[in-house]
């Protein structure tokens, strides 16, 4: 059995997922089964996200449950490179420190915001 820092070495995906109906945004851990927190920003959506991890591990480390090891990523490695208009650089780079937040995290949640919309729409 790892210890919790082993663990949260681990790249387990991470979903954000806007509240529009009362605002801030969740975040999930589709590896880890109830796994989630909530915050009013993205960057404490993503912080409180860390912790919430943590407390997951020690409690199922004191439980006794069964720790899933990170989905297989396969061949992928996280990256990707994507030519954009100089324009849309620049407003995304002034949305995310609106947020507070680095231009990176803020395309991940943008990403990942309309990732599950696609999905909704596909179920």
């Amino acid at each position: 059995m790892k210890t919790i820092e082993e663990y949260m070495r681990l790249k387990y995906r991470m979903e954000l997922i806007p509240d529009e109906a009362e605002g801030g945004y969740t975040v999930r851990y589709p590896d880890l089964p109830g796994c989630l927190s909530c915050a009013d920003t993205l960057e404490d959506a993503v912080r409180n996200a860390e912790d919430a991890r943590r407390e997951w591990f020690a409690a199922a480390m004191e439980e006794g449950i069964e720790i899933p090891e990170p989905s297989d990523a396969g061949d992928y490695s996280g990256q990707f490179k994507l030519r954009i208009p100089k324009s849309l650089h620049r407003d995304l780079a002034e949305h995310s420190r609106e947020e507070g937040i680095s231009m990176n995290q803020y395309c991940l949640y943008l990403l990942t915001k309309n990732d599950a919309a696609y999905r909704r729409s596909k179920a």
